[in-house]
């Protein structure tokens, strides 16, 4: 029975792990650039940056 309870729990939270990421839009899109004007430059990290200048400034 406690086997049974562990594997429906993983089950359960590799949902929410796949719906969760579904949610971010994909890095270059123009969702994402949106996104990432809107953002505080302070917050961005420094790939988060780089991609940014390659998929949103320099198409």
């Amino acid at each position: 029975m406690e086997i049974i309870k562990k594997v429906i729990l993983l089950g359960v939270v590799g949902m929410m792990l796949i719906g969760l990421a579904g949610c971010a839009p994909e890095v270059g899109s123009e969702k994402w650039c949106a996104n990432m004007k809107e953002k505080p430059k302070g917050d961005w990290s420094a790939n988060e940056a780089a991609d940014f200048a390659k998929h949103c400034v320099f198409k």
